[in-house]
């Protein structure tokens, strides 16, 4: 029973699960205070108000405070920009030079020196127009 739970635990997709969930809230803590620290006073100098919460409007009486939520929404966005360009951009690009394009395939087919049909590279004799196949027809 503990061997089973012990492959478990061990198999690739668990442990970088778990690596990603931990470099992620690391992460998410450095975006934060990026957020909080150097992105919403730069807001702030632009708008005039370094946070939205107190944003709200009553209606019949009720009040609906959405500075929360805009709040939400910028963090939100600013979160996921820097994710795309930190990370996902810079993933994406290594990946990609570390692909290697396939090698081609050899040549299965040559063309006939009198007729000019394709027949397979190892024929002796054109399909199409019978004549004897030599060296400088490869």
């Amino acid at each position: 029973m503990l061997s089973g739970f012990k492959q478990f635990i061990l198999r690739g997709n668990v442990v970088d699960l778990a690596v990603g969930v931990v470099i992620g809230a690391a992460f998410g803590s450095v975006v934060t205070a990026f957020t909080k620290d150097l992105l919403t006073p730069l807001i702030a100098a632009l708008v005039g108000k370094p946070d939205f919460s107190a944003i709200n409007f009553t209606i019949n009486g009720t009040p609906f405070p959405v500075g929360d939520f805009i709040n939400a929404v910028v963090s939100f966005v600013l979160v996921a920009a820097a994710v795309y360009f930190f990370v996902v951009t810079p993933i994406n690009a290594l990946i990609a030079r570390m692909r290697k394009a396939p090698a081609p395939a050899d040549p299965t087919t040559k063309k006939c020196p009198e007729c000019l049909s394709e027949i397979p590279i190892d024929a002796r004799r054109c399909g199409f127009c019978t004549q004897p196949l030599t060296a400088r027809a490869a």
